[in-house]
């Protein structure tokens, strides 16, 4: 019998890929907080408009570089979360690699840090063929 892969075999992918990041990019998430979690909770949910927990893959919470301050002090840090089931569950019916994928829904959240909107993303994400 197979065994999913854990959270643990899921952060190790995302942290190979942002270990294969350009430096300009991993240099500015050495602060950013990475979790891999089950599902996301109620009020992750509720706080983006989303009912279905099978929907949300990954979120990036707290401020984008782009609004940060070297005036900003006492804040939580940045965290991007990964959702382990949604993504075992979008592997499966895709196809795709789990490695590819995780790295999709990383890089995106990443972007978020650094400070694109979700449309800026898919455009940049059409303009390259993804």
């Amino acid at each position: 019998m197979r065994h999913s892969p854990s959270a643990e075999q899921i952060e190790q992918i995302a942290r190979a890929a942002i270990a294969a990041m350009p430096p300009l990019f991993r240099d500015h998430l050495g602060d950013v907080v990475l979790r891999v979690e089950d599902f996301a909770d109620a009020e992750t949910l509720a706080s983006l408009g989303i009912e279905n927990e099978w929907e949300l893959s990954g979120v990036y919470e707290g401020r984008p570089l782009t609004e940060q301050s070297v005036w900003d002090t006492g804040g939580m840090p940045a965290r991007i979360r990964l959702f382990r089931r949604p993504l075992l569950d979008e592997w499966i019916e895709t196809g795709v690699s789990l490695d590819r994928l995780v790295s999709h829904v990383l890089i995106h959240e990443v972007g978020h840090h650094f400070g694109f909107s979700d449309e800026q993303m898919h455009a940049l994400e059409e303009a390259a063929g993804d």
